[in-house]
């Protein structure tokens, strides 16, 4: 009776320490439980973190303005590289440390890129104003070239004017040719028989010297030309020496009396150098 109280009593003992050891690592199993669970909550943070960064590392590369081909292929690579990390971070295939590790040396070649970006922009924004300001002169050099050979040719004009003749103190009279020979000026127009015209031809220092074909034609009140034997478009035509020196000098046109007399009016006189004008008068015949 009393054994089997004592072994009540121990066995009662036993049980109770047992108990007690179980609610202990019940209780301590709680707490690592507790712990584990906050370490999965804040590890699942930063595994969103560094998701979160990956993604708006991406976003800030896709985001990049790149003409250059080679940086181009390099910041391609780079983007795959973020992709294959966020994928491998999402999965759990990948340590958070080293995730975090790899995502800061991405960040500082992207800012590398930025500042190699800016610097280009930068370099073609001076180029750009420089190949403008380069045009702009360019432009003022062309119209200075324009106005250069415009004043050039107008000085080649103006040269190529001043080379021809000129003439001065014309003087057209008729003639009448008396039995002895001897010429006597008239103004009636039935005794014309010669039209004599006089004149100075100017100093002209640019004119090319030397031989000078003159010609002259008168023409009537009706705009008839008169002509020697009814040839040609000028009345009479005269070749002279020219020195660059003032010269005087005298055309004749002989009236062909078998086909008649001049009528009476005013007859335009007019001196040519080739197809130029370089003098005229009046002859008035009653």
């Amino acid at each position: 009776m009393n054994l089997n109280s004592k072994q009540s009593f121990i066995a009662i003992v036993v049980l109770a320490v047992i108990c007690l050891f179980l609610g202990i690592q019940l209780f301590v199993g709680g707490e690592k439980f507790d712990e584990l669970s906050g370490d999965y909550g804040r590890l699942e943070m930063d595994k969103e973190q560094v998701v979160f960064d990956l993604e708006k590392m991406r976003f800030s590369y896709d985001t990049l303005e790149i003409e250059n081909s080679m940086m181009l292929a390099e910041v391609s690579a780079q983007r795959d590289k973020i992709d294959g990390l966020i994928t491998s971070v999402k999965n759990g295939n990948w340590a958070l440390g080293k995730a975090k590790k790899e995502a800061s040396t991405l960040r500082v070649i992207m800012k590398g890129y930025i500042a190699t970006i800016d610097s280009i922009n930068q370099l073609n924004q001076a180029l750009s104003q420089e190949n403008t300001e380069m045009r702009d002169r360019v432009k003022e050099v062309q119209g200075r070239n324009e106005k250069l050979e415009e004043r050039q040719e107008n000085m080649a004009q103006i040269i190529e004017v001043g080379r021809v003749l000129q003439c001065t103190e014309i003087n057209a009279v008729g003639i009448r040719i008396l039995s002895s020979g001897r010429q006597r000026e008239t103004t009636r127009a039935d005794r014309v028989e010669m039209i004599k015209v006089c004149f100075t031809l100017l100093e002209n220092k640019i004119a090319e010297s030397g031989n000078k074909v003159l010609n002259l034609r008168i023409t009537d009140l009706d705009g008839n030309v008169l002509l020697s034997n009814n040839e040609g478009e000028y009345s009479a035509t005269r070749n002279i020496d020219y020195a660059n020196d003032r010269l005087d000098a005298c055309v004749f046109y002989s009236l062909d009396l078998e086909v008649g007399t001049l009528v009476p009016g005013e007859y335009t006189v007019e001196i040519f150098e080739q197809d130029a004008v370089i003098g005229a008068s009046t002859l008035p015949l009653r």
